[in-house]
């Protein structure tokens, strides 16, 4: 762990522990020491793969309902337009993706599967 998140661990026990040089304390001790930081210290939401705590993407997640809740009672929702941007997808890296398009008519779809494809159709 030490060799993986070396900056991560030694903020988190300094914070934690007030243990400012990790290799002055035995290996077992700092390995118990490890394991018990909190599931949002540094280290642990380095190790879960998650790019913010727990805590702080619950939070997004909140705000982005409340975002959309509100937006949803107003003539852009009526009308499909200006939807807030997502906090979560943000984070996530979710956001980047290709938008999916939407046609109101068949008409409209088949003039932007023409323009895409020129007009080829497959089977």
């Amino acid at each position: 762990m030490l060799r993986l998140y070396r900056n991560e661990l030694i903020c988190d026990f300094a914070e934690t522990y007030h243990v400012y040089d990790i290799r002055s304390l035995p290996a077992r001790l700092a390995a118990i020491f490890a394991v018990g930081l909190r599931a949002d210290s540094r280290t642990m939401t380095k190790l879960s793969g998650a790019k913010v705590p727990p805590d702080l993407f619950m939070l997004a997640a909140a705000v982005d309902r409340l975002s959309l809740l509100v937006w949803a009672q107003t003539d852009d929702a009526r009308k499909g337009r200006n939807k807030p941007e997502m906090i979560t997808e943000k984070i996530l890296g979710t956001d980047d993706q290709k938008k999916v398009a939407r046609f109101t008519t068949a008409e409209d779809f088949e003039s932007e599967w023409k323009r895409r494809t020129g007009g080829k159709r497959n089977g």
